[in-house]
């Protein structure tokens, strides 16, 4: 997982770190071959421009890199696109989306899936087609899960996504503000259900100490680090291993 933004592009070619650990897809690539980018696209406060063309040339770099890295990608344009705080005006965020895809697509990008990606925090009957950019420009629907209550509404979002034939992410989650072995374990309860009950086809999990990064650490999420914990990383290792039918260490 890597973040960037369609102000700075940053965090592809070169190391940045904005106060929430060091993104930097190059060196990710390098160091784990076989592995795929999954890069989130910041554009909180940026659609108005970025529909004006004032960030055409972030675009252009980009495509470029993309092209250069040939690894997957999942683009997770604009992600939790209905987060409040976001304040992504709907018909405004669609268009954006739709610039930068047609933008990507007429540069010759193809190793590339375009990822709609919602908080999932919403009222679960508030409308998300709303913010839908169409089928034509969405390859895979995604959720962010921090707390179980989360799931409720991204079991609605999934039934959209099924009714769209699109596969389903899990683009980010974490147990935030679970401190105690039993806190975590019921989180992951609640989580591995999901992903086998609701064929999720991908999970990013954030496997991090909250508190030790500037951006985070007054939000006071905990240290989600599954290694830490005994219980925690027994139960994960057993999961994964049916998840993927790989040995997992």
């Amino acid at each position: 997982m890597v973040y960037t933004s369609i102000q700075k592009m940053q965090g592809l070619d070169k190391a940045a770190d904005d106060g929430a650990g060091v993104n930097y897809a190059d060196y990710y690539i390098h160091r784990y071959p076989h592995s795929v980018i999954q890069l989130a696209l910041y554009m909180v406060g940026a659609l108005d421009d970025t529909l004006k063309g004032r960030y055409d040339d972030n675009i252009l770099k980009l495509a470029a890199w993309m092209k250069e890295v040939r690894s997957p990608i999942y683009l997770r344009i604009g992600y939790e696109f209905d987060l409040p705080s976001n304040a992504y005006d709907p018909l405004e965020y669609k268009e954006a989306y739709q610039y930068i895809v047609g933008h990507l697509r007429a540069q010759g990008v193809k190793n590339v899936a375009y990822v709609w990606h919602s908080a999932s925090m919403i009222d679960p009957q508030g409308n998300f087609m709303d913010w839908y950019p169409g089928d034509d420009y969405v390859d895979w629907f995604a959720v962010s899960i921090f707390n179980p209550m989360q799931i409720a509404t991204a079991k609605k979002f999934f039934i959209i996504a099924k009714d769209h034939q699109k596969p389903l992410m899990i683009a980010e989650s974490t147990p935030a503000g679970e401190f105690s072995s039993n806190g975590k374990k019921e989180w992951f309860r609640h989580y591995f259900d999901f992903i086998n009950n609701d064929d999720i086809q991908i999970a990013c999990y954030i496997n991090s100490n909250w508190n030790a990064y500037p951006l985070f650490e007054s939000m006071n999420w905990g240290d989600a680090r599954v290694q830490n914990d005994p219980e925690i990383k027994k139960i994960w290792t057993k999961e994964i291993k049916e998840f993927t039918g790989q040995y997992v260490q």
